[in-house]
């Protein structure tokens, strides 16, 4: 039925703007452009009528966009070859009377491919996350630049056919498992955030992506950490330990399960080692943080120049006070995340035995696998540090006896950003929300 219907909306995208050129007489022409023009308005407004599947409308129109744009893409080179093959078969006996009929086909053609092009597009700006804010804005205002059309117009199709059917997936995932609520672990989840990131307002920016929704649908309590941005290990580490004891204090939950994403994973070690609640912690989960430091992050701090620091630094100092950080101090949080400061950190920070730990790496297979400024680091980290995920190492990942290395599928690899779902992105070979569920669900199963 889908191909069926696809052809017929192709065919009457080619036929309506070309029947000035291939049907003479005015009342002939003009009954047929009516029932020709009232068809090109049907599959306009109804381009996929398989969409109706989709639980929700904006994925609709994603689909409905998807599929106006390849409307457009066939229809538009069919119709351009028919044009000038009837311009090349006349041209022996052209007179003024041809003209006519051929610039009006000419028109009518670039008009009616417009109202295609345009449907689809403003469809997908509206509705599809993945296309991307660059792509949108390149086909919406370079839209008569050919290159734009014969190279990103695909990709976005493709991309948004694969998010309306991969997030219609996961909702009837999530409907179908919602009564086994299988993240509803015994004591809730305390999310902390890394350096230079805050998550005391979620709803403007929430760090974790969506991840935490997901969670919840599942049956998760999250709670954030809302220590500062930047600021030292120890700082850090106090702060969390005063949240987690508000949270205890507050809720009656005796516990939390802490995930802690890079910085944030030692800013939690020191606050289980250091700050009174090792009682209060069920499991510690690190997430891509760098437990032997960073020897880059060494190597800059030797090599810049104090002025270029202390510049930098109260650049981000500035920056993250309006954010909300009380004190905020940059080149406190970066030395803390040297290997020679990790190491200092790690001999006088041990392990609690009353606390599960187990720990998570993942890494890029190249440059061109992470968004700015990570694909601009990855050589950097390479070259000091190995394989890494665009700021961290592999061999500073592992914490623990309980360590889980993500290979990923294909050739992308898994950035540090893509671990917190930071850019919303899906593609193959790991589903981010997923992976998530499944950690907080064998957390349940183990009774934290």
């Amino acid at each position: 039925m889908k191909k069926v219907y696809r052809f017929f909306a192709i065919a009457v995208s080619v036929i309506f703007p070309c029947m000035g050129m291939l049907l003479p007489g005015r009342m002939k022409s003009f009954v047929a452009y009516l029932v020709a023009g009232g068809l090109f308005l049907l599959i306009n407004i109804v381009p996929r009528p398989d969409a109706k599947n989709l639980r929700t409308g904006k994925l609709k129109q994603c689909l409905k966009g998807a599929e106006l744009l390849r409307f457009y893409l066939v229809a538009s080179i069919i119709n351009f070859v028919i044009w000038i093959a009837y311009l090349i078969v006349h041209i022996p006996g052209i007179t003024l009377r041809f003209w006519g009929p051929w610039l009006l086909s000419a028109l009518i053609i670039i008009l009616s491919m417009s109202v295609l092009y345009f449907n689809g597009v403003i469809r997908l700006i509206i509705n599809s996350t993945q296309v991307g804010i660059v792509n949108k804005a390149v086909t919406y205002f370079l839209a008569w630049f050919l290159p734009c059309i014969l190279f990103i117009v695909p990709r976005m199709i493709k991309t948004a056919e694969k998010e309306a059917y991969f997030e219609n997936y996961r909702m009837g995932l999530n409907e179908q498992r919602h009564s086994a609520q299988i993240c509803k672990t015994k004591y809730p989840l305390l999310m902390v955030h890394g350096v230079f990131f805050r998550d005391f307002k979620p709803a403007f920016l929430n760090y974790w992506g969506r991840i935490t929704d997901e969670l919840r649908q599942n049956g998760s309590t999250v709670y954030f950490g809302n220590q500062q941005s930047a600021a030292s290990v120890e700082r850090c580490g106090a702060e969390l330990a005063e949240r987690i004891k508000q949270i205890v204090a507050e809720t009656g939950c005796q516990k939390v399960n802490i995930i802690a994403h890079s910085k944030g994973g030692l800013d939690s070690r020191a606050a289980i080692a250091r700050y009174g609640v090792e009682d209060m912690v069920a499991s510690l989960t690190t997430v891509n943080t760098p437990h032997r430091g960073c020897e880059f992050a060494d190597y800059l701090l030797g090599k810049i120049g104090q002025g270029i620091k202390d510049r930098v630094a109260a650049t981000y100092n500035a920056a993250l006070s309006k954010l909300g950080d009380p004190s905020p101090d940059f080149i406190e949080a970066v030395t803390d995340l040297t290997h020679e400061a990790c190491e200092k950190f790690n001999s006088i920070t041990p392990d609690s035995d009353k606390v599960f730990y187990q720990s998570i790496g993942s890494y890029m297979r190249t440059a061109t696998n992470g968004r700015f400024p990570l694909n601009f680091s990855y050589h950097l980290v390479k070259y000091f540090d190995g394989r890494n995920d665009g700021l961290v190492g592999e061999k500073s990942f592992q914490w623990g006896p309980n360590y889980t290395f993500l290979e990923p599928m294909g050739k992308r690899g898994i950035s540090h950003a893509d671990m917190i779902d930071l850019n919303r992105e899906n593609f193959d070979g790991f589903d981010v929300r997923e992976f998530y569920v499944q950690l907080v669900s064998s957390l349940k199963q183990k009774g934290y």
